[in-house]
């Protein structure tokens, strides 16, 4: 019901944007978050849009490169990445969560119902 894409491999500073593509659901009515896995690390929380488009960042080292957006007739949700540093290197995934409050996204995984499969992103020179 959620399928992550955009994904792929390139060289530090250049920009990447990150689609979710949700099916089956309203989108309007959850919040949507991306997280990383990056190779033996935990799944992290990047970043998270609110129903009213709120945003909320969960990884202080994406603050002022990675944007979140959504809209809500395409049902989808975009994660912009600039600036883009070996360390943005991970598996990305987008979640979803219902809630009914407008201003409301959270970061921690164990919160979201629905989950996409993933997208790659390499960063190398």
């Amino acid at each position: 019901q959620l399928q992550a894409s955009g994904g792929g491999s390139v060289q530090p500073g250049r920009s990447l944007r990150l689609s979710c593509e949700v099916s089956g659901l309203s989108l309007r009515y959850y919040a949507i978050a991306w997280f990383r896995q990056a190779p033996g690390q935990e799944r992290e929380g990047v970043i998270c849009i609110s129903r009213n488009s709120g945003t909320s960042y969960y990884s202080d080292s994406v603050k002022g490169r990675f944007t979140i957006s959504r809209d809500n007739t395409k049902n989808t949700v975009y994660l912009q990445m600039s600036g883009l540093k070996p360390e943005d290197t991970a598996v990305y995934y987008c979640a979803a969560e219902k809630t009914r409050f407008d201003y409301y996204c959270s970061g921690v995984d164990t919160n979201y119902d629905y989950w996409g499969r993933g997208t790659e992103v390499t960063v190398s020179s």
